[in-house]
């Protein structure tokens, strides 16, 4: 391993590990969710604010954040080697502020037009991501970020494949419980983009609401919200689905109704119907990115605002953050947050 990622960041950095790292770690460094530490920093020639950080997942972040080149994607900027091949930094663009540190602390909801905003942001990321036959598989608002621009990035690239046809096996246990899809609890080994366009309902939902829409406490719990939420599936809406590997494992208790008009009673019907279309039992009639960005939800009243018109949060920025003690130790969500 420290040979492959000694290679990676001689690639990258052509002659400049060990000996470039000060001028960029020259800020305080910070924690900033869960797979990066990061420390707030200029660059030593151009000046631009920057944050560097160690990744905790290694080659296969770095190996996809090196392809990645779109404005709502983190963009990483180099690789850095310190002294110690052991210590890895990824220097990223600067954003202020993450949107689970912002529905924690901010005094009144997102309004419809600012959540029309960001999910379109994020949905132009993921259609470029699934256009280059990536998987984000941990999509959930601690890993969207904005910058006092308005501009919202997805990060965190730890749990990211890369798929191709045919696609091969993967382990179910990715993506956060909250925002997990149905055939990931059940078991499926066989991974899609829907399982990013589930959760893209979930984020939607909870920017919506202003709260987490299925904040289960285990797996039973998080299957059981589903279906209160969107009625118990069946062969017929979902085939195939009573033969995923942990189907037989669940007691789903009956109940036919899909109560998404309940939960949103104030929602558009074609707001509805957006929702409706990420959260599909079956992943393959599930909406892609694609689909989403021609709902005509974001081009009826509240139109989306534009990014520059998005309301910026000084007093909130960096609220998640605290000092680090040692590089390379996972930092903890606060308040219970996924």
């Amino acid at each position: 391993m420290a040979l492959l990622l000694h290679e990676v960041a001689g690639r990258v950095l052509p002659g400049r590990a060990g000996s470039h790292r000060g001028s960029w770690l020259s800020g305080v460094p910070v924690c900033r969710g869960g797979v990066i530490e990061w420390a707030s920093c200029r660059d030593g020639v151009t000046k631009a604010r920057l944050v560097a950080g160690v990744p905790i997942s290694s080659l296969r972040e770095i190996t996809l954040l090196l392809r990645l080149r779109h404005p709502n994607i983190v963009e990483l900027k180099e690789v850095v080697v310190g002294n110690h091949l052991e210590s890895i930094f990824l220097v990223m663009g600067y954003c202020e502020q993450d949107l689970a540190s912002l529905l924690e602390n901010m005094p009144t909801p997102f309004s419809e037009a600012q959540v029309k905003c960001i999910v379109l942001q994020v949905l132009r990321g993921l259609q470029y991501l699934h256009r280059n036959f990536i998987i984000h598989r941990d999509l959930k608002v601690s890993n969207l970020l904005m910058t006092d621009k308005g501009c919202v990035k997805t990060a965190d690239f730890g749990l990211a494949r890369a798929y191709g046809i045919p696609v091969k096996p993967m382990t179910p246990k990715v993506v956060t419980l909250w925002y997990r899809a149905p055939e990931l609890l059940l078991g499926t080994t066989t991974q899609t983009t829907s399982i990013d366009m589930w959760a893209v309902g979930c984020i939607l939902a909870e920017l919506l609401a202003h709260k987490p829409l299925l904040p289960g406490t285990s797996e039973i719990h998080q299957v059981d919200l589903i279906v209160q939420l969107l009625g118990t599936p069946s062969e017929n809406i979902w085939p195939g689905f009573s033969q995923l590997p942990l189907a037989s494992q669940y007691s789903l208790r009956k109940q036919p109704y899909n109560n998404l008009k309940h939960k949103f009673p104030w929602l558009s019907e074609a707001g509805l119907r957006l929702m409706n279309l990420l959260f599909m039992y079956d992943p393959k009639k599930r909406a892609t990115a694609g689909d989403c960005l021609e709902s005509s939800y974001f081009k009826e009243k509240p139109l989306p605002c534009e990014p520059e018109l998005m309301p910026t949060f000084p007093h909130h920025r960096n609220k998640r953050a605290t000092p680090a003690t040692s590089l390379g130790t996972e930092s903890q969500s606060r308040r219970g947050r996924p």
